[in-house]
C-alpha cells in the first residue's frame, strides 16, 4: 500500500490543483494534525462551475446512448473498489472510524455507482392521451449543474449517494467536501478520473462553508443544490437559493425515536442499540437518539441498555467524535440534561484516553419538554422515556420538529402497520434499526428536510420533466 501523502489537492476541471492556503486535517483518535488539503479560492469555484457548465452544454453525458453512461458508472464502481483499501486507511485517520467501518463505507460507495448504472438507461417518459388529433409525451432532462455539499460524518458514502444518480441522469457535479474530513473523498475523484469521466463532469473542492460553500450556492451557474448538514446551514442555503428559485434537496438531521413495546424481542433491540446510537459514536443523522419504552418493561430495558453501553466503552470498535469542539458540545448537553432532571445511568463524560472520545451515555426518565429529548446531540447519547399507551407512544415519538426516521419494536404486525402510519418520519424501521439499503428512499419531513436520496426515487431529483404536445393535422 502506498504511503499516504501529507498534502492533498482539489480536483478542478479534470486537473489536480493546489491553492495558496491550506486546511489542516486532524486525527480525532489522537487530536493531532496528520495532513493538509488545498483550500479552494473564489477563482477555483468559478473555474469548477465554468467547467461544469461547459460539460452540460457540450452534452458529453447526455448525447451518448444511456447504456454508455451506465458502462461509465460501472467502471467508476470498479475503480472505487481498486482504491478501497487505501481509501479506508485514510478515512480511519481523518474520521476516527474503525477500519472495518471505513472499508464498508467504500464498499457502499461503489454499490451506489453499480445501482444507478442499472438505472441510467431506464429514465423513461410517458405518452399522454389527448384525443385523436394530438400526440403528447414527456421526457426527462438533467437538472444541469448540481452543487453538492457533503457532511463530515460519512463523507465517502454521502458523496457517492448523490454523485452517482446525478451522473446517471447526465448532470455535471461540483462537490464541496467537508473541511475536517476531506481526504478520502479525493479517491472518489481519482476513481472517476481513471474511469474516463468527461472533463468538468466532476470537480471536488475543499474549503470553508462560509467561503467556498457560500460562493457555490449563489453562483450564477448553479442549477441545483444538494445539502446534507445542520438545520442552521440548511436554512441559510434555502434563503440564498430562494433568490433564484434554485431547486434543492435537503437532509438536515433528526432526533429519531425507537418505540419499544412490552412484547418486543429485547435481544434484537440491544443489537439495534449497538448500531442505532453507538455506531460511529452516534454521529449519524438517523441515529436512534431516543428510546420510548412501555412502562411495564421500562426499568428492565433501562438496565439492559445501560449494561450494554458500559460494555461498549471497552469495545475497540467504539470510535471518537470528530473534534474537540464536538466533544465539548456533547458533554455540555449531558451536563444540561442532568440539570433538567434526567437520570444519568452511565457515561456523560469523556473517556480516559487520548483523542476526542465520549463515553457511551444513557439517560433515563428524560422529560419530553427537555433539550435532550428534542434537540440533536450528534454523539453517543441515548435518551430513554417511558410511555403507557400506544397513542402516547406515537405522540411522544412525534414531539420534535424533526422527522427523519423512526422505529418500532414489537411482535404485533397490526401494531407495526399502525406505527408506519402514525410515526411522522420519512422512513420507519420495524424490529431492526437501519433496515433497508441503497435501494430504499431516504429523507425526512419537518426540520429533517425534503427530497429523497437513495433508491429509484432519488434519480428523479436530478432530472426535470419536459412535456411536448403536438397537434396532428388531418390533411
Amino acid at each position: 500500500m502506498p504511503k499516504q501523502p501529507k498534502h492533498w489537492q482539489n480536483f478542478i476541471a479534470g486537473q489536480w490543483c493546489d491553492a495558496e492556503r491550506s486546511i489542516e486535517v486532524f486525527n480525532p483518535a489522537t487530536g493531532e494534525v496528520f495532513a493538509s488539503v488545498a483550500c479552494a479560492s473564489l477563482e477555483d469555484v468559478n473555474k469548477a462551475m465554468s467547467a461544469a457548465r461547459e460539460c452540460v452544454n457540450s452534452g458529453e453525458l447526455t448525447r451518448c446512448r444511456p447504456t454508455e453512461r451506465a458502462a461509465l458508472l460501472r467502471r467508476i464502481a470498479n475503480e472505487i473498489r481498486a482504491l478501497q483499501q487505501q481509501g479506508a486507511e485514510l478515512l480511519v485517520l481523518e474520521n476516527g472510524k474503525s477500519l472495518a467501518d471505513a472499508n464498508e463505507e467504500f464498499a457502499v460507495a461503489a454499490g451506489y455507482f453499480d445501482y444507478y448504472a442499472g438505472m441510467a438507461d431506464k429514465i423513461e417518459g410517458k405518452s399522454i392521451p389527448l384525443g385523436e388529433n394530438y400526440v403528447d409525451f414527456t421526457y426527462y432532462e438533467p437538472m444541469g449543474v448540481s452543487v453538492q455539499i457533503v457532511p463530515w460524518n460519512f463523507p465517502v458514502d454521502v458523496c457517492a449517494r448523490s454523485l452517482a444518480p446525478a451522473l446517471a441522469a447526465g448532470c455535471a457535479v461540483v462537490v464541496k467536501s467537508p473541511e475536517n474530513t476531506p481526504l478520502a473523498m479525493t479517491l472518489l475523484a481519482q476513481a472517476c478520473e481513471r474511469a474516463g469521466l468527461p472533463t468538468g463532469a466532476l470537480s471536488l473542492l475543499c474549503g470553508y462553508g462560509n467561503e467556498t460553500g457560500a460562493a457555490l450556492v449563489v453562483h450564477p451557474e448553479v442549477d441545483q443544490i444538494v445539502f446534507t448538514g445542520s438545520v442552521a446551514t440548511g436554512r441559510y442555503i434555502l434563503r440564498e437559493a430562494a433568490q433564484q428559485a434554485t431547486p434543492c434537496v435537503m437532509e438536515l438531521g433528526g432526533k429519531s425515536a425507537a418505540v419499544v413495546f412490552a412484547d418486543a424481542d429485547i435481544d434484537e433491540l440491544i443489537e439495534s442499540v449497538r448500531w442505532g446510537i453507538f455506531f460511529n459514536a452516534g454521529q449519524v443523522c438517523s441515529a436512534m437518539s431516543r428510546m420510548l419504552v412501555q412502562r411495564e418493561i421500562y426499568e428492565a430495558v433501562v438496565a439492559r441498555v445501560t449494561e450494554f453501553a458500559e460494555s461498549m466503552a471497552f469495545d475497540d470498535s467504539f470510535t471518537a467524535v470528530i473534534s474537540a469542539e464536538q466533544k465539548a458540545r456533547v458533554l455540555a448537553m449531558c451536563d444540561r440534561a442532568q440539570e433538567d432532571g434526567a437520570r444519568l445511568m452511565t457515561g456523560g463524560k469523556s473517556q480516559d484516553r487520548q483523542g476526542y472520545f465520549v463515553a457511551p451515555t444513557v439517560f433515563s426518565d428524560v422529560s419530553s419538554s427537555s433539550e435532550l429529548f428534542r434537540e440533536e446531540v450528534f454523539g453517543p447519547v441515548l435518551a430513554m422515556t417511558p410511555f403507557d399507551t400506544e397513542e402516547e407512544a406515537w405522540a411522544l415519538a412525534n414531539a420534535t420538529d424533526y422527522g427523519l426516521v423512526a422505529g418500532v419494536f414489537t411482535r404485533d404486525l397490526g401494531r407495526a402497520m399502525r406505527a408506519s402510519r402514525a410515526l411522522s418520519a420519512g422512513q420507519v424501521f420495524v424490529n431492526e434499526w437501519y433496515a433497508g439499503g441503497i435501494e430504499t428512499p431516504f429523507g425526512g419531513v419537518g426540520l429533517s428536510g425534503f427530497g429523497r436520496e437513495k433508491g429509484q426515487e432519488a434519480l428523479y431529483s436530478y432530472v426535470r420533466t419536459k412535456n411536448v404536445a403536438i397537434r396532428v393535422s388531418n390533411n
